[in-house]
């Protein structure tokens, strides 16, 4: 995964100007889009698009402050079709416009070509089970807010507060099937991992494909397949968010499994009655490599 990470690094380099074929680098290189666009966001700490767009304007600033050529042949060569719109992308990432930039020199913010590597000293054992699952269906409260990647999302508090005690207890009463207990569900996550992009949240409890669900509850059907299950502990919700991200870093590239579409979910085992600490599951769907 590290070796397809970095070849699509040199793939971005050598077609700056054009529209990146992710879908076909990925099926050369014996992986899924989905898998390497979620490897790649974790690693790098931005979405693919993201870094095309600020190497993009990285290269394209230096043919602006060379002044050898107009600025719209300069957005035509990397792939805008006005200079309104390479303008936008330009400010966006350098804090100033193209114009400004050719007269001053200035204010530039470079983005280095990255180079992804594994390291492993420091590393910590990771406390994983596979599962292979039937079918099942996630039912609960379900709701559309942007993902956040550190710390309490409010969105997700807010939600939860605002369910009145005793459906919480009647959602636990339902749940039949693994995962157990409560759950945080984040589905329809976008596969670059955006901080801000949207996600549906559901919070809930897992069912047999043969209960039928209440029709005041929003439900998510969950195909078949295997998970990860990686169980973590300590002060929440840093515990889990360190381990999620040690799926990217350590997990995914010393096992031969990808990330498939699906939800993610996660679920309390124990709790300090102020929530300061918990010992969680976090349940992750995969595919063989």
């Amino acid at each position: 995964m590290i070796s397809a990470l970095n070849q699509l690094v040199d793939l971005v380099e050598e077609h700056l100007a054009e529209e990146l074929d992710v879908h076909a680098l990925a099926a050369g290189l014996g992986t899924t889009e989905y898998h390497l666009r979620r490897m790649f966001s974790s690693l790098a700490g931005m979405p693919l698009s993201e870094y095309v767009r600020r190497r993009r304007m990285t290269v394209a600033a230096a043919d602006v402050v060379r002044g050898e050529a107009d600025l719209l042949g300069i957005a035509v060569r990397y792939g805008y079709g006005s200079t309104e719109a390479f303008g936008r992308a330009f400010r966006a990432v350098h804090g100033a416009g193209p114009r400004d930039v050719r007269r001053d020199g200035g204010p530039l913010r470079t983005q280095p070509r990255l180079r992804i590597r594994l390291t492993v000293e420091g590393s910590i054992p990771m406390d994983t089970r596979l599962i292979d699952r039937p079918a099942f269906r996630l039912v609960g409260h379900a709701v559309r807010i942007p993902l956040v990647h550190r710390g309490v999302n409010p969105h997700i508090q807010r939600h939860i507060t605002a369910l009145p005690p005793e459906e919480h207890l009647r959602l636990k009463a339902l749940g039949d099937t693994e995962p157990a207990g409560l759950l945080q569900v984040s589905d329809d996550v976008d596969p670059d991992g955006a901080e801000g992009s949207e996600l549906t949240y559901l919070h809930g409890v897992a069912l047999s494909r043969e209960t039928a669900a209440p029709d005041d509850l929003d439900a998510i059907e969950v195909p078949a397949g295997t998970w990860a299950v990686f169980r973590t502990a300590g002060p929440h919700p840093q515990a889990l968010q360190t381990t999620w991200a040690a799926t990217a870093t350590e997990w995914f590239p010393s096992n031969p499994w990808l990330l498939r579409p699906g939800p993610s979910i996660v679920t309390i085992l124990e709790r300090a009655e102020d929530f300061s600490t918990a010992t969680c599951e976090l349940w992750l769907p995969v595919e063989p490599a």
